[in-house]
């Protein structure tokens, strides 16, 4: 049952205000208005639990979220139900990103346990070293505070309540307070009342995690800039992300944050594979593109290859596979209003192409394909800028040089694509020195959409596809965003942290 209520702290507590949830479908549904004060009640109570969750067990915490994920499991049936009807999206999307969700809790459990991710390290004494002693050093990671996570339009559960950012925040022993995505309000109360039944049946601190819902731009710069707040994990716009990471690095004590900001994810499509295959790559791009209304962070939105015939006979191919896909709903009214701001953006730009127009309106999206030359699209930052949704443009370049004046002229990207056959490998070589700066995942002969939940991923690049290019919101490595190291010099046994002794 909704409440339409915020979670702080364990209790369910309203507001002097409401506003209305705008579904897709179905009824629009009433919540309850976040203010600076339920921040602080919030963000005291995550100071409060700080203690006791950082002290807690490793075995302990891992039981926690394994937990967690069995709970939103029981409200499977309920979250695809209020899921489809706020966000548009298919009920079977809904079910595997709760797979997804689930999955990644699970694998944070398991992944503490193991107890890799401390880096523990010892430095014995040397008492007799000369011509000074050299004293004993332990060090390990410890957790850092209370964080604040920002739910993601795009990703309702997997990127939201008790997403990746939430799930490796309490991993690390870190409190977590979430400000919840207008988006998708009920939503993310019924996952936050999975967390809170997991809290009460392990007898937990309450303050150990906390729903803020709705609120205007004051909710979130009341989270961020509270002293009790040690890091903030947000994925959403550039301008949203730049304001709040501003906020971040002005405060009186500033603190990391982890913002995923959005990505053009161009593809490179050398001379040898279009030649073999372009027709089939066409295809692939297309169902990536075109995927989820292209609502997708990593959506392949540039193709960029060497102009001749065979560059003709990929761009008639793209054509024809993206012209099939018909109208699909988007997250929200104002992503749809934006997508078509872009659309229009792209289109206004000097030497671009019309491949493939159509007409959406209102919260529909259908896709559109451009094209331009390589000459039009270097220095034009316009062009450079993500639109969220299924819009492609192709760069059709003279030569390998300006193929290669093309891949460094972009800034930070969350991914990078290389289609290429093995006569390639020339072409590829000069290439990859340049991509690998430019991204935190470059791939050969795939596409971006759907990034692996596992150990060795990255999901994160250089800015502005993320605020901090050490760090990745997806995979293991992302706890890392939450620790810090500690060093203990001559510590008594006693003293030391349960893992350390």
């Amino acid at each position: 049952m909704l409440t339409g209520k915020h979670l702080i702290a364990g209790q369910w507590i309203a507001g002097a205000s409401t506003f209305q949830s705008s579904p897709a479908s179905g009824p629009a549904l009433t919540f309850s208005v976040g203010t600076p004060d339920h921040v602080d009640q919030a963000v005291t109570g995550a100071e409060a639990a700080f203690p006791s969750f950082s002290q807690m067990p490793r075995a302990a915490r891992a039981d926690f979220l394994d937990r967690i994920a069995d709970e939103i499991e029981a409200r499977g049936a309920e979250i695809t139900a209020i899921g489809t009807s706020e966000t548009g999206l298919p009920a079977a999307r809904l079910e595997g990103e709760r797979g997804r969700t689930t999955g990644q809790l699970r694998l944070f459990a398991d992944h503490i346990r193991k107890g890799d991710y401390l880096d523990r390290r010892h430095s014995p004494a040397q008492p007799d070293r000369k011509p000074t002693p050299r004293p004993d050093l332990k060090l390990m990671q410890r957790p850092i505070g209370p964080v604040a996570v920002f739910g993601a339009s795009n990703f309702p559960l997997a990127f939201s309540t008790a997403g990746g950012d939430t799930a490796s925040a309490l991993a690390a022993g870190c409190p977590v307070v979430v400000k919840g995505h207008s988006a998708h309000p009920g939503t993310g109360e019924i996952v936050a009342q999975a967390v809170d039944a997991a809290i009460r049946a392990l007898g937990l601190h309450p303050g150990v995690f906390s729903l803020v819902q709705g609120g205007k731009r004051d909710v979130g710069e009341a989270l961020v800039t509270h002293p009790l707040i040690k890091a903030v994990g947000f994925t959403g716009s550039l301008a949203g992300g730049r304001a709040l990471f501003d906020l971040c690095a002005r405060r009186p004590e500033p603190i990391p944050f982890f913002g995923e900001l959005g990505s053009v994810n161009p593809m490179f499509l050398l001379p040898a594979a279009v030649a073999a295959r372009g027709a089939a790559i066409a295809a692939g791009w297309a169902g990536s593109l075109t995927m989820g209304a292209g609502q997708f962070c990593t959506n392949p939105g540039i193709a960029v290859l060497i102009d001749g015939p065979e560059a003709e006979a990929f761009v008639a191919a793209a054509r024809e596979a993206v012209g099939q896909v018909g109208a699909q709903t988007m997250l929200t009214d104002g992503i749809a209003a934006a997508f078509r701001q872009g659309r229009d953006r792209v289109a206004a730009q000097t030497g671009v192409r019309a491949v493939l127009t159509s007409v959406c309106d209102l919260r529909q999206a259908t896709p559109y394909l451009f094209e331009v030359t390589g000459d039009a699209w270097i220095g034009n930052h316009a062009l450079a800028e993500e639109v969220f949704g299924p819009l492609g443009l192709i760069i059709r370049v003279r030569d390998q040089d300006q193929l290669v004046e093309v891949a460094q002229s972009f800034e930070g990207q969350l991914t990078c694509t290389l289609h290429l056959d093995e006569q390639d490998m020339g072409l590829a070589e000069r290439l990859m020195p340049v991509l690998e700066r430019k991204a935190g995942r470059v791939l050969a002969n795939g596409f971006p959409t759907g990034v692996e939940v596992v150990d060795a991923q990255v999901h994160g690049g250089p800015y502005p596809a993320s605020t901090n290019f050490g760090a990745t919101s997806v995979g293991t490595l992302s706890i890392r965003r939450w620790l810090r190291p500690v060093a203990y010099q001559n510590m008594p046994q006693a003293l030391l942290p349960a893992d350390l002794r």
